[in-house]
This record gives C-alpha cells, structure tokens and sequence, in this order.
C-alpha cells in the first residue's frame, strides 16, 4: 500500500475516533468507567472471536507477544482516559490526548532509534503550539480527570511506536487478525482488576438506550473496526506521521462537543486548531513541495 493511502485510512480513523469522547461521555452516564470499558471490549473481542476464531489455529509466539503488549498499552491507556472523562470535558479530554503528538517522536527515536526528519520535527514544534493555543492551559484549574487524560497519553505514544514495531513488514491479515484479538485478550484482564479494585462497591449499570448507542459506536465501529484498520495500515507510514494525524482528533471532539453538547468554542480556540491544521499540513506537504520547487530554481539558474 502506498503510503499516502495509509495515511488517507489514518485520517478516515481519526474522523470517527474524534466522536469517541462524545459517545464515551455519553456512556459514562449510565455505567461506570472500568465497567464501561469491560463491556466495550468484550463485545469487540466476540466479534473478533466470532469473525476470525478460526485463525487462531496459525498463531506463533510472536504474534500472540505482539497482541499481548499493545494490548496491555491500549487498555492501560484506554482505562486512564475513560476515567478521566468522567471528571473532565470532552473538548479538554481530547486536547490533552493531543499532547501525545509530542511524546511520539521521542518515543519513536528511543524504542526504534531511526531518524525523524526535520519536516516531521518542524510538524510536532507547530502541532505543539496549536494544542496549547486551542487549551490555553491553566495549571491551577487542572483537575484528576486532565490529570488521568495526560497519563494517558504516555501510554498513547508507546501505542503508536510499538504498532510500528510489531507489524513493520507484515502483510499477511491473518496474522493482523490475531494481533488484533489478542489486543484485546489482554485488554480487558486489565480493566476487570481494576473493577474488582475500585468499583465493586460503586457498580452503576443503567441499560438505556444512551449507553447501547455509545457501545455500538465504541465497542464496534471505534473498537472492532478501527483497531484492525490501524493494526493493517500504520505499517506503511511512520509513526510519527500517524501522530500527526491522530492530532486532528481533538479538533473533531471539540466541535463535536461543541454541536452535541454545548461546549462552546471561542475565536482563540479556532486559531488554535488552524495552526495545529498546519503544522499537520507542513508535516505531510513540507518536503514534497520542497523537492518540486528546488528543481526549478536550479535549473533557472
């Protein structure tokens, strides 16, 4: 696959991961976090079993390894977060999120030890500078839930470098089917500890029609579908690339909260985002239209 197809996919996943936080919110209405997170994969991982079981048959030590550390990434970071927008907005959820666009180069460089390029760097220094426009953060009014939501982010970096690691090379679905599985085999072990720790005496379940639109968007669109794209495609572009483009997600929530629920957007929070828009806009165009103009002022002179 071409690379800018993945990234066009990339892009497509970031539209329906930014209504994530909406949905997520919405759930979290009516049940409580680590539960919502328990029944969210859950039904991913049925479906999984259900649609690819029979390839568990072809499974080897690598892939079952692969599976079992992203998913214990992707849980981790998907716990912190769902309980983090259960005291925060979902505007400031998803800007926090952001913040992993800076951590995945650094990341990238120390897990992979490969070269970022200066347009990828000049991309995250600009997306950087969006984010903290859009947030205007206020460290005193910081509260446990963006406190949660920037752990989490950690966790999101490491994410994205290891789905780097891990399927490099790989062209078999088969094999992605498994890892995919096992992701979130040792997901949900994860959110059930954390469970039986903390909300056994606090268990919340309102079956309502909220919360089976948020799982159906979550658990089946977001979960299912979009870790198998991601697991698919983000091996053929880089994974700081892929952060870049992840960092629209904010900028979807955002408006998305802003028409569902009422989070209003002002003038300084819509420059931040086109200034976020462009710094993703030189991360992707930077170096194409560099090599495109260099040519033609050679040869004029």
């Amino acid at each position: 696959m071409k690379a800018w197809k993945a990234e066009l996919f990339l892009l497509l996943m970031t539209l329906i991961w930014g209504g994530t936080f909406l949905f997520t919110k919405i759930g979290l209405q009516f049940t409580s976090p680590a539960l919502y997170v328990i029944i969210r994969y859950t039904i991913a991982l049925t479906i999984c079993l259900i649609i690819f079981g029979k390839n568990l048959k072809l499974l080897n030590r690598q892939t079952f390894i692969s599976g079992i550390v992203l998913g214990i990434i992707l849980g981790g970071g998907f716990l912190l977060q769902t309980m983090g927008l259960k005291y925060t907005t979902v505007s400031k959820s998803a800007f926090i999120t952001g913040v992993s666009v800076v951590l995945t180069p650094i990341v990238f460089w120390f897990i992979e030890k490969r070269k970022i390029s200066y347009w990828q760097i000049g991309g995250v220094v600009i997306v950087t500078i969006g984010l903290w426009i859009f947030t205007q953060p206020e460290f005193d009014n910081i509260n446990l839930g963006d406190f949660l939501t920037l752990l989490s982010t950690f966790f999101w970096a490491f994410y994205i470098t290891y789905m780097d690691v891990f399927t490099k090379g790989k062209s078999d679905f088969k094999e992605t089917s498994l890892i995919v599985i096992f992701q979130f085999v040792a997901a949900l072990p994860l959110a059930i500890i954390f469970f039986l720790v903390f909300e056994t005496n606090q268990i919340k379940l309102d079956i309502s029609d909220g919360l089976i639109y948020s799982l159906v968007y979550n658990a089946i669109i977001a979960s299912f579908f979009l870790t198998i794209i991601h697991t698919s495609v983000q091996r053929y572009t880089s994974p700081v690339k892929a952060a870049l483009i992840f960092s629209l997600e904010p900028v979807i929530a955002s408006y998305l909260a802003y028409l569902f629920m009422s989070e209003s957007m002002n003038t300084i929070e819509f420059i931040g985002a086109a200034v976020l828009m462009f710094g993703i806009l030189i991360s992707e165009t930077g170096e194409y239209f560099i090599s495109k103009i260099l040519p033609i002022k050679s040869k004029e002179n």
